[in-house]
């Protein structure tokens, strides 16, 4: 099937459920997960292999509404995680996992590889360790690229390069599709997802009762991907094992002219706070600098700030100068989960039927796949029941990326259907198929950037100054 080919409906899709408002069923589940980013619905969807019954909340109206939407979307290949950890084994076994689940699906990935450049003597001087830490990562193929060769192959990179670790294994990826692939499998598979349904009080005992924002949820194994409420849940069940740290990542956006001017992932020399700012292009042919790494209070403060950008410019302009001479299409910020370990904290109470999933960093879209399949062990390990598992039905997903075919440009899908000629976003190059058939998925759209995601409507230049209204036209035509 060709990469333009868009996720069909079935006959299990008439049978899914999907929720966002009024009462919760009330029915019993075997398991519930709580948080559908990306992590939280690869885990329900490796549970949906299993004939169980099977939950998926979330507070938000969308699936991957809060950390996975804002994602530096690179497929991390674990070179740098660190050597003997959770992490280091997850990430690893998840690049593998997810290069060949992307390949399958239809989501776009290109392999661009990555070069950490070094601008001053102690930074070069830390290369070598770097490239070690690679080794004891079980990444062979990363070395030491002199600064002639790092400016060979990027002309564009400001004065005083000194050298890079070439690591060649690293990609980028698209994180909203990858996100809503999890979930779609999942609810054909039989899944229930529960929108809108803030998790507000638990009560334990030979079941769990969450008390939702829509009523009561019974459940006899629970599983916490809530992100950055993962600590207040984990309270809810009695443990203050870790505190999560809202980490606000801020992000330039720049047109898709600038593309020329990168050809890798372009990383720095990390830090205390994290890996540093960055630019790399996405898969959707624009060009990213960010994101800042600044702790704060609040676990709502998404917004932007003049200080934010500000230091995204100074930090740009050493690294690729004429990007700063571009066109921004936008600018977003992003919340991390921070916990001030150097690992993911996941953990399992058995006598509780309950797994905690926290601590997951930019690292979990690359480890989704291996963090479920690790979390069902843990909860194997805890009594259920994982017998009779069977493979979910394949999916294949719209394209979004740049770097294969889009429906405006395939003269034989237009053929068969006139809708994909038919541009509606032309920043972006977005049509009437497109966002019909996102409007028609098993995990429908909640709100207009919940389309957003999933067509890249309103994602470009103008952000929607030219298409917003026939967008909204289309999606309240369709919630009618």
């Amino acid at each position: 099937m060709s990469r333009t080919a868009t996720a069909s409906t079935s006959a299990a899709a008439s049978t899914t459920t999907v929720t966002t408002g009024g009462a919760l069923p009330g029915r019993e589940y075997d398991v519930t997960v709580v948080g559908a980013g990306v992590v939280g619905s690869a885990i329900a969807r490796e549970l949906s292999r299993l004939p169980l019954r099977i939950a998926l909340v979330d507070a938000s109206d969308d699936v991957g509404n809060g950390t996975s939407k804002a994602n530096t979307a690179i497929l991390h290949t674990g070179f740098d995680a660190v050597p003997g950890s959770l992490e280091s084994r997850l990430v690893r076994e998840g690049h593998r996992l997810l290069s060949a689940y992307a390949a399958d699906s239809g989501i776009p990935v290109e392999p661009l590889g990555a070069l950490r450049v070094a601008w001053d003597e102690e930074q070069r001087a830390a290369l070598p360790a770097l490239a070690d830490k690679a080794v004891r990562n079980g990444y062979r193929a990363a070395r030491i690229a002199p600064a002639e060769e790092v400016r060979a192959r990027e002309p564009e990179l400001g004065p005083g390069v000194l050298g890079a670790l070439d690591v060649p294994g690293e990609s980028i990826i698209c994180p909203w599709t990858t996100t809503l692939a999890y979930a779609t499998q999942a609810v054909r598979a039989g899944v229930a997802l529960h929108l809108n349904c803030r998790v507000q009080h638990i009560t334990s005992g030979d079941v769990h009762t969450l008390g939702t924002s829509r009523g009561p949820l019974r459940t006899r194994y629970l599983v916490n991907v809530a992100g950055l409420y993962a600590d207040e849940i984990d309270r809810l069940l009695g443990h203050a094992d870790f505190d999560v740290t809202p980490r606000r990542g801020q992000l330039i956006v720049f047109d898709e002219l600038a593309r020329g001017l990168v050809r890798h992932i372009l990383l720095p020399v990390p830090g205390a706070l994290g890996k540093g700012v960055l630019v790399s292009p996405t898969v959707y042919g624009n060009v990213m600098l960010g994101p800042t790494a600044e702790d704060l209070d609040d676990k709502t403060a998404t917004g932007s700030s003049a200080e934010g950008l500000a230091l995204l410019r100074e930090k740009g302009r050493r690294i690729l100068p004429a990007l700063l001479d571009e066109e921004v299409t936008a600018v977003y910020a992003g919340l991390r989960a921070a916990t001030g370990s150097d690992d993911y904290a996941i953990r399992a109470r058995p006598a509780q039927r309950y797994v905690t999933v926290g601590g997951i960093r930019s690292t979990g879209l690359t480890a989704s796949m291996a963090i479920a399949a690790h979390v069902v062990e843990l909860l194997a390990d805890a009594g259920l029941p994982v017998s009779g598992a069977r493979e979910p039905e394949p999916v294949r997903m719209p394209n979004l990326g740049e770097a294969f075919p889009r429906p405006y440009r395939d003269a034989e899908l237009i053929a068969r259907d006139p809708e994909y000629g038919r541009i509606v976003c032309h920043c972006e190059r977005v049509t009437r198929g497109e966002i019909r058939d996102a409007l028609a998925q098993a995990v429908p759209p909640g709100s207009m950037d919940g389309l957003r995601r999933r067509t890249r409507a309103r994602g470009g230049r103008c952000q929607g100054f030219h298409c917003g209204a026939a967008v909204r036209a289309l999606f309240e035509e369709a919630r009618r």
